[in-house]
């Protein structure tokens, strides 16, 4: 079965007070959004290097209580940043406040900047995924410890197209695989995913595709769409928070749907 299109925001958390953020994620709500997500990052990605900013997940934290519909989660945390096992509990804590509406979004990181800063080891890029893949398994055997447990299968996403490790892990661990490009780089990601898939003795259409988006979705979203992207995010920054692509996207996906 098709699965239906869903609209997702990057509520990118630079270069704004949090009251910007906050109202943002509601006006988000308000016009139809599926998902909300924010980053695992401690300074911005673009402009200002050193500008305003604001820490990942006490946002979830506050965004589970300041919404009632829209599913929340990171695009993606960093699997560095924070002990597998607390992780979890995090995201099972974050889960009950929200009434199941949490998604598991996890990376193995790549911004140099917040590792030097907040003092974790940077490594190679190989050494960051070889823990992320060892991370994936222990989040899973502690969410099934927890008391009280959550609320529902919480979903996982993976994001990165790395095409030997990053893919492999989706096709083991993930229900949701975010990744970036013109449709052609998805292609051919897709492809490679399925044989992960068929590697690992797992069916393919149980991973939703996700993807982040740019431009008219009239004329991108249908290609994607062709290649089994269910999932279309809009990234936006401050201190402006323009969300009319966002509007255009839930337009288009409104359309498709009914």
């Amino acid at each position: 079965m098709t699965r239906p299109v869903r609209i997702g925001l990057q509520l990118q958390p630079q270069h704004a007070d949090y009251k910007a953020i906050r109202e943002t994620a509601a006006r988000a709500e308000e016009l139809g959004a599926d998902v909300v997500f924010n980053w695992d990052h401690f300074f911005p990605l673009y402009g200002d290097p050193d500008g305003l900013h604001y820490e990942c997940w006490t946002m979830l934290g506050a965004w589970a209580e300041a919404t009632s519909r829209v599913e929340i989660g990171a695009l993606v945390t960093c699997n560095s940043y924070r002990n597998p096992e607390l992780l979890a509990d995090m995201a099972r804590t974050v889960d009950h406040i929200s009434d199941g509406r949490l998604i598991l979004g996890i990376g193995s990181g790549w911004f140099e900047k917040d590792y030097d800063e907040y003092g974790y080891e940077f490594g190679t890029a190989g050494g960051r995924l070889n823990d992320l893949a060892g991370a994936l398994p222990r989040i899973e055997s502690r969410l099934d410890k927890l008391n009280p447990a959550p609320t529902r299968h919480i979903p996982v996403l993976i994001g990165g197209g790395g095409e030997k490790k990053t893919l492999r892990l989706v096709a083991k661990h993930a229900d949701i695989w975010h990744g970036f490009g013109d449709p052609e780089v998805v292609e051919r990601k897709v492809g490679i995913l399925k044989q992960h898939c068929a590697d690992v003795g797992r069916d393919a259409s149980e991973i939703e595709i996700s993807t982040g988006v740019q431009g008219e979705p009239a004329e991108l979203g249908p290609k994607l769409r062709e290649l089994g992207v269910s999932l279309f995010t809009v990234g936006v920054g401050g201190p402006d928070y323009d969300l009319s692509a966002l509007q255009k996207w839930i337009s288009w996906r409104d359309a498709q749907n009914s």
